[in-house]
This record gives structure tokens, C-alpha cells and sequence, in this order.
């Protein structure tokens, strides 16, 4: 396929020569600055807080026992390794689509077509993963109701959520930002509560005296780094603050703070439910309940107004994560399509709204399709191999940077020890894929080749590096 099918329908110019702004929508208009530094927060800790807290806990303590607070830990160290780099790019490069713009300008168009479709997609795994856990949670209120139904509700009501939530991110991202500052309000402050009443508990404060356990399993450190790998997928939030750049008002100041701060913020939340959630119940135990094992743990502090308290934090966690995700990976379509590595058509904005509505339904409908799977283990696994490998190509990305050192290249933000952070986080981010199922690591690794045999037949001709 040649350029003049990727140029269709772009605005004339004086010139006889195609002329691609790669920094331009299609002669629609640009995407709206609505979100400011607590909406960037928002989309982080209410992305991450939502799988952190009230999907992994009864798996990880499955795999890991109490050692999954360190699997946890282990993540944080990784996420803000690759934060920090993330950040300096982000504020050289205030632009949507993160990652993947990041790397394209940087590495060049290959690495940024692998990666742009890549992060597309390992977006659409998380908000399906996301959903899994909103419909279990959504399903677990008919439980505390009462009402049985006669098939297990998460899936379907998963579905139904994912349909809903990409509906109203096309009305625009204003109505999604709102939604989520005020999600993450109330969810902070019920979790707050919830694990300062638990943490008392589990030191002996008050309460029932807590049987030990032995921290590391019998495996060793082996199952707290495969737990550290499946969990991963709890950070992808501070990445996704990078990928609506575009939307954010003063980058330069918002954008390192809003991930960072997440990072720092919602770490010190998942190290301390695993510590409450394996002093209210054995880790066997505690695997025992899946994926809304945290309704239980409230049950057995402070019984049924406990238990539902936490069932509507995970509705509002799981939504809040599933809502950003959507939106995110919307973006990432939005400007893959604008370097014209996908038709153009997926850049169009809808004029009314202002939001990536042909981008909407591009991350929407997939969304949907791998919900429908249910498959909570690999659908996380494969979006932290494909955010992983992102990620350690980011860091590459700022050390290329840093060495070619191109005059556009003028970040408010620098990276301390630039070099060494961005190594350490390049080296970390890899080396975390080679613990994941074997499963998982396929699939990432097909989406990539995939994405890779896209731009061979595509886009060949598009060059993109240093083009800012």
C-alpha cells in the first residue's frame, strides 16, 4: 500500500508534495487540555488501585503467602525506575499516545510501530482484565443480596460495563475526568479508613490475635518474582497519564507529579492489604475466595457493613481502572493513526465532543471481545508483557536522547541520574516478562510480530524519528 492511500483525504496544500504534520489532526481540529493534575492522578491511582486492591490479593497470597507484599514491592521499584525516565520524555514531548511517541521519536518508526500497536492492544487485554474484576464485583452484590443466578454474572455484566463506559467517553474526556476525580475521592477515603482499622487489627491493637505465618513460600523468592510478574499489571497506571499527554494542562509540572505520585502513593496501599488480608486469613485461605477475597477480609473485621462497604469500593476501583484504560487506549489509536501507521480515518474527531470517536470504537470493541473470555490470569499477564516491553524501550529511548542530544530535545523535567535510572529501569522491565506463564509471553510476543508485519506492509516509508 503506497502513501497516497494513507494521505486520502487530507487537506490541500500549496505544494504538489504531500505534506504530513505528524503533529496535527486531519484538519479536525486538536484534542482538548481538560484534565489537570488531579485528574492525572486520578487516571493513575484509579487505574492501578483497582487491580492492586481488590483483584490480586486472594492470588497473590495464593502463589506468594505474605511474601506478595514483596511482589508488590518489587513492582513499585520497577514502575518508578521506568517513571522517572517516562517523565522526562513526557515533558519534552507533552503529546498523546506516551510510550509509543516517545520511542518513535526517539528509536524510530519500526520500534514506535511495534510499540504504538503494541501498547494499543496491551491496553484492550488491561481494560479487559479490569472489566473481568468490575463484573465480579458487580455480581457479588447480587450475592450479598441474596439472589442467585444460575451463571456466575461476572463475565456478562463485564461486557455490558465495557459497552457502557466506551458510550461516555465519546460524549468527552471532561465527562470522564470529573467521573474519575470523584471515584477516586471517595474510593481513597473508604480504603483509608478500611486498612487503618485493619492494620490495628493485625498488630494486635484490638481484634483476634493473628496466627502466624511463614513469609517467604516454599519456593523461595521464585513465586514472589512470578507474583511480582502477575501483579505487575497493577501499575499500568502511571504509563496511561503519559498516554493522554495531550490532554493534560501544564505538562511540565503535572506530568512527573501525577506519575510519580501515583506510583509512590498507590504501592504503599497494596503493601498494606496484603498485610491486612494475610492477618485476617491464611494465605490458602484467602486464595480461596478469588478475585473479591478483600469482601471477605472486611467481613471479618467488622462484618456485613464492612463487607458491603468494600464491595462498593470495588465497584467504584474496578470502573475507575476500566474507565482510564478505555480512554488511554482510545489515545494510543488516536496517534498511531496521526504518524499514519494506522488509516487515517482512526484520527477523525468527532466535532461535537472533541474526542477520537472512530479510536473509541477501535479500543471498545476488542475490549469487549476479551472480557468476554474471562480469563483474568492471561489477560493480565499479557498486557504487563506488552507494557513491559514498552517500557524498557522508553528507557532505551532516553538514553539515545540524551547521547544524540537533538536542539528539540529540551525537557523541564530531567531524570536524576538519567543514565543509570534508565538503565536499571530498561534491564528490570525486561527481566520481569522471563517470569510470566509461557502463554502469556506468546501471545505478547505475537502481537508484536503482528505489529511488526503491519508496518512492513503499511508504513515503511514513514519516518518518524525526530519528527517533533
Amino acid at each position: 500500500m503506497g502513501r497516497d492511500d494513507v494521505l486520502e483525504g487530507t487537506p490541500p496544500t500549496d505544494s504538489s508534495e504531500p505534506v504530513v504534520e505528524h503533529d496535527r489532526d486531519r484538519g479536525e481540529g486538536e484534542l482538548e487540555r481538560t484534565i489537570g493534575l488531579v485528574g492525572g492522578l486520578a487516571i493513575g491511582i484509579g487505574t492501578m488501585i483497582g487491580a492492586g486492591i481488590f483483584v490480586f490479593p486472594g492470588l497473590a497470597a495464593e502463589n506468594a503467602g505474605p511474601a506478595a507484599s514483596l511482589s508488590f514491592a518489587i513492582g513499585a521499584v520497577v514502575a518508578l525506575l521506568v517513571a522517572l525516565p517516562l517523565s522526562e520524555l513526557a515533558t519534552a514531548m507533552p503529546r498523546s499516545g506516551g510510550g509509543y511517541f516517545f520511542i518513535s521519536r526517539g528509536l524510530g518508526t519500526g520500534p514506535g510501530a511495534v510499540i504504538g500497536i503494541g501498547l494499543w492492544l496491551g491496553l484492550v487485554f488491561a481494560a479487559a482484565f479490569y472489566l473481568v474484576g468490575l463484573g465480579s464485583y458487580a455480581g457479588q452484590v447480587f450475592a450479598e443480596a441474596g439472589i442467585a443466578l444460575p451463571v456466575d454474572p461476572a463475565v456478562p455484566l463485564g461486557i455490558a460495563f465495557g459497552v457502557a463506559l466506551t458510550v461516555l467517553s465519546v460524549f468527552g474526556t471532561e465527562n470522564t475526568a470529573s467521573l474519575q476525580n470523584a471515584i477516586v475521592i471517595v474510593l481513597l477515603v473508604i480504603l483509608t479508613l478500611f486498612l487503618s482499622y485493619g492494620s490495628l487489627d493485625a498488630l494486635g491493637v484490638f481484634g483476634t490475635e493473628s496466627t502466624p505465618e511463614r513469609f517467604l513460600p516454599p519456593g523461595g523468592m521464585m513465586p514472589v518474582l512470578q507474583t511480582a510478574a502477575l501483579v505487575f499489571t497493577s501499575y499500568l497506571g502511571f504509563a496511561q497519564v503519559a498516554t493522554v499527554a495531550g490532554d493534560i494542562t501544564n505538562p511540565s509540572r503535572n506530568l512527573p507529579l501525577a506519575m510519580v505520585g501515583s506510583v509512590l502513593v498507590v504501592g504503599v496501599f497494596y503493601v498494606v492489604t496484603i498485610f491486612v488480608a494475610t492477618s485476617a486469613f491464611g494465605s490458602v485461605r484467602l486464595g480461596e475466595f478469588g478475585e473479591t477475597a478483600m469482601v471477605e477480609v472486611a467481613r471479618a473485621f467488622v462484618g456485613l457493613p464492612g463487607a458491603l462497604a468494600i464491595v462498593v469500593a470495588g465497584l467504584l476501583a474496578t470502573f475507575s481502572s476500566a474507565n482510564a484504560s478505555i480512554l488511554s487506549a482510545s489515545r494510543a489509536v488516536y496517534a498511531v493513526s496521526r504518524d499514519d501507521l494506522l488509516p487515517a480515518s482512526a484520527s477523525r474527531l468527532n466535532l461535537r465532543y472533541g474526542t477520537p470517536h472512530v479510536a473509541l470504537g477501535l479500543a471498545g470493541g476488542p475490549i469487549v471481545v476479551l472480557t468476554a473470555t474471562g480469563q483474568v490470569e492471561l489477560l493480565a499477564e499479557v498486557a504487563s508483557v506488552l507494557h513491559l516491553v514498552m517500557y524498557g524501550l522508553v528507557c532505551v529511548a532516553l538514553i539515545q536522547l540524551r547521547r544524540e542530544s537533538p536542539e528539540w530535545y529540551t525537557p523541564s523535567f530531567r531524570c536524576p541520574a538519567g543514565y543509570l535510572v534508565a538503565g536499571l529501569g530498561a534491564l528490570a522491565s525486561l527481566s520481569l516478562i522471563a517470569f510470566m506463564q509461557p502463554a502469556s509471553i506468546g501471545v505478547g510476543a505475537a502481537v508484536m510480530i503482528a505489529a511488526y508485519a503491519w508496518y512492513r506492509y503499511y508504513a515503511t516509508d514513514v519516518a518518524l524519528k525526530g519528527a517533533f
